[in-house]
């Protein structure tokens, strides 16, 4: 089987193996450079990940103090208050650990009044920034990243998008009611994430591999958004199940 020479593939015996490769590569960031702008995910790849990187940092291997993050998305209509907010998931298995300072943590606010405003602020701070030196990034079966669903357009910005019902459906283990389940989000969009300087991409389980499994031999198409990740220089993909 011929790999894309723009990936490094690393498969992994298990969730816990994956999580400390990764943790790794972002202590390594951090300690190269130490006001690096990182890109962050939610959902359950990275949470095994967030936990290690909490360790090591309070084990006093590195400090976040001068770096920025920024991350992916946001439910619309979900505020920071809300413990189904991805500012809240952020706050309990990252941001309250570490010396992070308030004002270098961003993620979209899903409760402005003009969305698409919104999104137009938020890819200017990235720009701003310096722009993203490490992002992180999980897939969906369908090879959503971010909450770039199929078919949203490769040169897309920071943007709403709506979500489809495979997407909503399997986050539905974080909502109480079906009614609950966001139908929209603030994501950044696919040239956004294309423009960090290095990506970690994590998968896991059964239910991720046959997306693995296009992204390692399928086509560049915007049916699977995850497949542009050929044409980036710097992929890391940890995988296993």
């Amino acid at each position: 089987m011929i790999k894309s020479k723009m990936f490094q593939w690393i498969e992994v015996s298990s969730y816990e193996q994956m999580s400390e490769i990764a943790a790794t590569i972002f202590a390594e960031q951090l300690l190269s450079k130490p006001d690096s702008v990182l890109g962050l995910a939610t959902g359950g790849s990275p949470l095994g990940f967030y936990k290690e990187l909490v360790r090591r940092h309070q084990e006093e291997e590195f400090s976040f103090a001068r770096a920025t993050t920024f991350n992916l998305d946001e439910y619309v209509g979900i505020g920071p208050g809300d413990a189904t907010s991805y500012h809240e998931f952020m706050n309990e298995n990252l941001f309250r650990h570490i010396d992070l300072p308030e004002t270098r943590r961003h993620l979209p606010n899903g409760l402005a009044t003009d969305l698409d405003a919104e999104c137009s602020r938020y890819e200017k701070l990235i720009g701003e920034s310096g722009g993203i030196d490490l992002q992180l990034l999980g897939i969906g079966v369908n090879g959503h990243i971010g909450f770039n669903e199929p078919g949203t357009p490769f040169d897309s910005r920071t943007h709403v998008i709506e979500l489809t019902e495979a997407t909503r459906q399997s986050n539905a283990r974080f909502f109480d009611r079906e009614q609950d389940i966001p139908k929209k989000a603030l994501t950044m969009g696919i040239g956004t994430i294309m423009a960090a300087r290095k990506i970690v991409l994590l998968a896991f389980g059964d239910n991720k591999m046959d997306a693995v499994e296009r992204l390692e031999n399928g086509a560049v198409t915007e049916e699977f958004p995850a497949s542009i990740l050929h044409k980036h220089p710097h992929v890391t993909v940890i995988y296993g199940k």
